[in-house]
């Protein structure tokens, strides 16, 4: 997670369900109660297409369903994240964002909750969620962002319009959808995070509901009698017994939504039910024999396009369904659900920020590509090796900078002039220090251009640095060694130590089919 970027209700109105606003009252619309109970769906039920696709559609009926998908730009800010650095198989990672509208601008949206005063207003994206594919495609991780947490918002331009909305130093996270659509929302969580987001998917609840039905029901849990229902008339409504149930319709909708009644009412038990949905769901798809059947495959392709507003590269069922193919390589324990783990903002009990320390680790393992899981998985594909031949050490030039500055601590007096020196003693009689202001929590080697890649990996072996460490950049005019806070002291680079995922996260895999959801006091019958 960048530096500059880790800083920290249910439906009612009034303060604690604004769409949220700057923290020196900049976001627009601050200050408006919400009108009518706000609904939270899952955007991923989309993950349906994804998994079956639509193999053997006739081309009339193919460019039907092409017809049902709505399209925007990926991204309205300014800032994009180099993509990731192929590995020696030639595979990347991809990141796919998945969003929640809870968009009241449709008859059978309005029809599922809100009023008539909720139309036409901007919607929010209630539902986040980061889908990590690995490079070897051998797991999955999904990062779920609770819609109450604080964060920035960069400037968005309005694809449409061509209206720009203003930076927001902080507000709340479900905001960034009506600031010029998706394409925001793939903005903010490419400032948050530092990962280069290749798609999204966005669907609305009335999307939810007609996916659930063409399913035939995702089987959930409670340990206990449960009714989200408020004497002031809050909650999503869901009633159940104790036990397993199949859920679709409506009633699926309710589950996704409902944060009175599980856990402790908050934000992130609500992440924790959609998280047992999502698995559940795809076991179910893996192994749900009636969606062999061409007229049940009908009604879900229908429901699936209908529902679906994705980017340009994702905008055909064509497109679609290679990526379910991708998706289906990854096996179900494969599979980790998490929670960006969050602690309770100090100016407002009702909303959340990112936890220091937690959510960075988080993150930084996705940003990585290393697995969430903790099961015996592939081992990790090593970095490609560049096409690019190196040139000898000495006429290699280097430019060396010290990042090793954080939040926390001010940069290692003279270091870039120490590994300059370290170059030298290897051959690299060209390594100057360079006086760049940089900072970065890991040490890196930067390049211009392809021609230069074989230069920069030759840097980073000489030093034991991963080659998964030297990448491109536009930031750097030539072979650009970055000291990162990693590596503050010595002459030998230190060993990564393995990284493990913060408890904080909330981890589900994929296979945990006895997950069960905890009730809340006082929301049993």
């Amino acid at each position: 997670m960048t530096a500059n970027s880790l800083h920290a209700e249910e439906f009612a109105t009034g303060p604690a369900d604004r769409p949220g606003e700057d923290a020196k009252g900049a976001g627009k619309g601050a200050g408006r109660p919400r009108r009518g109970r706000r609904i939270l769906k899952w955007s991923a039920a989309t993950l349906a297409m994804l998994v079956i696709g639509t193999a053997g559609a006739g081309f009339v009926y193919y460019e039907h369903l092409n017809g049902n998908i709505k399209k925007a730009r990926l991204n309205l800010g300014d800032a994009p994240v180099p993509e990731a650095t192929p590995n020696a198989a030639g595979q990347t990672p991809l990141n796919i964002l998945m969003i929640g509208s809870d968009s009241r601008n449709t008859a059978s949206d309005l029809k599922l909750g809100g009023s008539k005063g909720d139309v036409g207003r901007p919607p929010l994206g209630d539902v986040q969620m980061l889908l990590h594919l690995s490079a070897d495609r051998s797991n999955m991780s999904v990062i779920s962002l609770p819609r109450d947490t604080m964060i920035p918002i960069p400037k968005c331009t309005d694809p449409d319009t061509g209206k720009v909305y203003p930076a927001l130093s902080l507000s709340m996270a479900n905001e960034s959808l009506g600031r010029g659509g998706p394409g925001c929302t793939v903005a903010t969580w490419t400032e948050l995070t530092g990962v280069h987001i290749d798609h999204f998917m966005m669907v609305d609840f009335s999307g939810v509901v007609s996916m659930a039905d063409a399913i035939g029901g995702v089987p959930v849990c409670v340990k206990d009698n449960v009714y989200s229902h408020t004497a002031d008339g809050h909650g999503s409504g869901l009633k159940l017994e104790k036990g397993t149930h199949p859920v679709k319709g409506q009633q699926a909708l309710q589950w996704l939504r409902t944060r009175y009644g599980f856990e402790d009412g908050t934000d992130i038990g609500r992440t924790h039910a959609q998280h047992m949905y999502i698995n559940s769901m795809v076991r179910q798809l893996r192994a749900n024999a009636r969606l062999g059947n061409p007229e049940e495959m009908r009604k879900l392709a229908e429901a699936a396009t209908d529902a679906l507003t994705v980017d340009d590269g994702l905008g055909t069922v064509k497109k679609l369904y290679d990526l379910s193919m991708e998706l289906q390589k990854v096996p179900t324990d494969g599979i980790t659900m998490t929670t960006l783990p969050t602690v309770q903002w100090t100016q407002d009990r009702n909303r959340l920020v990112p936890a220091p320390g937690d959510a960075e680790q988080l993150i930084s393992m996705v940003r990585d590509d290393d697995a969430l899981t903790g099961l015996a998985g592939k081992k990790p594909t090593p970095a490609a090796t560049s096409t690019d031949p190196a040139a000898l050490p000495a006429d290699i030039a280097v430019q060396v900078r010290n990042g090793t500055g954080t939040a926390m601590e001010a940069p290692a007096p003279q270091r870039a002039s120490a590994v300059t020196k370290l170059l030298q003693n290897q051959g690299f009689t060209g390594a100057s220090a360079d006086t760049t202001p940089a900072t970065e929590p890991d040490t890196e080697v930067l390049y211009p251009g392809p021609d230069q890649e074989g230069d920069a990996q030759a840097v980073a072996d000489a030093l034991h640095i991963p080659l998964k460490r030297a990448r491109q950049s536009d930031d750097v005019q030539g072979v650009t060694l970055v000291v990162g806070a990693d590596w503050r002291t010595g002459d030998t680079f230190p060993k990564p130590k393995p990284k493990k995922v913060p408890e904080s996260a909330a981890v589900l895999n994929g296979e945990k089919a006895d997950a069960c959801m905890d009730i809340q006091q006082g929301f049993t019958w």
